[in-house]
């Protein structure tokens, strides 16, 4: 039998070998830059974010809120929307669906009350107050959201999306902006999780079929060129 297809590949590469590998040798053009884009910043909650408070965080890039900071104030000045989406729940978890019944302790999903301090944006953040910020309930944050309509109305055809996890609510939000017909750009430094093999196996993921990778410097570079 003659074989076109691919069986799967077994290596000894770990994860971060694997994406330096495909990012040094793309085997695909990129989306590029369109010609307005929107910073998506997700989850940028304590119950992520503060390593000195919950067992919930994580920490990949120190310099990651800073990136983020960055990034956001930049496309600000250049008229060019900033978001800020984060997870929480009613005191009763009743809007937490099946997400929140694999489990039940002080630190489970679920239990992220609205107005807690798990909820709370981490201060180090720097949130304009025209700046798009809402809380979500399920990993993108576009599921039923104001999001897609917000970045119509703003004309924005790029969507930034920084924050953690980068296995979880930042590709969910990436493969989500794909979907809706949005170029998507993931800044590697601005993204967080809890262990490189699920981080950059993801990263490698999003950067062969939904987004853009690219070092925060790209973007930096994108917009100061405004």
């Amino acid at each position: 039998m003659t074989i076109i297809g691919t069986k799967m590949l077994c290596e000894d590469k770990s994860a971060r070998q694997l994406f330096e590998d495909v990012l040094a040798n793309p085997a695909r053009k990129k989306f590029g830059f369109g010609e307005k884009l929107a910073i998506v910043n997700v989850d940028f909650q304590q119950a992520y974010t503060r390593i000195d408070m919950f067992k919930t965080a994580y920490e990949t890039d120190p310099r990651q809120i800073e990136y983020t900071n960055t990034i956001s104030r930049l496309a600000r000045t250049r008229g060019m929307p900033v978001i800020w989406s984060r997870v929480g729940y009613k005191d009763d978890a009743g809007d937490a669906g099946v997400w929140g019944t694999r489990t039940d302790t002080p630190d489970s999903l679920q239990n992220i009350r609205y107005g807690s301090d798990r909820h709370a944006f981490d201060p180090r953040c720097q949130i304009d107050p025209d700046d798009l910020q809402y809380t979500k309930r399920m990993p993108s944050a576009f599921f039923e959201t104001q999001l897609n309509s917000y970045l119509r109305w703003h004309k924005v055809d790029t969507v930034v999306v920084t924050g953690g996890s980068t296995s979880g609510c930042v590709r969910a939000t990436a493969v989500d902006a794909l979907s809706y017909g949005f170029r998507a750009i993931v800044p590697i430094e601005t993204c967080a999780d809890k262990h490189e093999s699920y981080h950059f196996a993801n990263l490698t993921d999003l950067l062969i079929k939904y987004a853009d990778v690219e070092p925060v410097q790209a973007v930096i570079d994108w917009l100061e060129a405004r």
